[in-house]
């Protein structure tokens, strides 16, 4: 009996182990060591969009741990009026991804993301984990897409927004937005 397959199998399955083990020893990104900004996986289960990107950002460069989820959807806004109201952030900000247990901390306000207009509001998170999170959703439009964005984190709503704010206003991520509402 020819023992090549079973030593092939052999070096698949120690160069897979090797490279595990390799991978989990792996020094942080300097990006990561400092805190800033570092892509992570979408964490969410599919739905009826398309998945987004999604960033964390460490407490030494935004004051507490932030996570950022953003991403659009076309076709889902009111083509005459964008994102009129407080209303229509709760329901189209992805805050129920992370929790069904949102509660709105004031009225939101009016801004502007690469240029599209919309609304951020702050809300108290309660995750299912029995933690409670600062969040804040957004929403902009242009013509009669959306682009979404919600952020968390144990920090207050203040520092959290300020946090989700500076990074959306990033040149790479109003590149990344206009290209997402382009389809590209």
């Amino acid at each position: 009996m020819p023992r090549w397959p079973l030593i092939a199998s052999a070096v698949v399955v120690l160069s897979a182990l090797s490279g595990a083990a390799a991978y989990q020893h792996v020094a942080p990104r300097q990006d990561e060591r400092n805190g800033e900004w570092h892509e992570i996986a979408w964490p969410f289960p599919r739905d009826g969009w398309p998945a987004g990107k999604a960033f964390r950002c460490g407490a030494a460069a935004c004051g507490s741990e932030v996570e950022v989820y953003v991403r659009p959807k076309m076709g889902f806004c009111n083509c005459d009026r964008g994102v009129a109201d407080d209303d229509e952030v709760d329901r189209v900000a992805d805050l129920d991804l992370m929790s069904e247990r949102f509660a709105p901390l004031a009225p939101g306000d009016v801004i502007r993301i690469a240029d599209m207009p919309g609304r951020i509001r702050a809300y108290d998170l309660n995750m299912s984990d029995g933690l409670r999170h600062s969040a804040v959703g957004v929403a902009v439009s242009r013509r009669c897409d959306l682009l979404v964005a919600v952020a968390h984190g144990r920090g207050g709503a203040p520092e959290v927004r300020r946090a989700a704010l500076d990074f959306l206003a990033r040149s790479e991520m109003t590149r990344w937005a206009m290209a997402a509402m382009e389809g590209r």
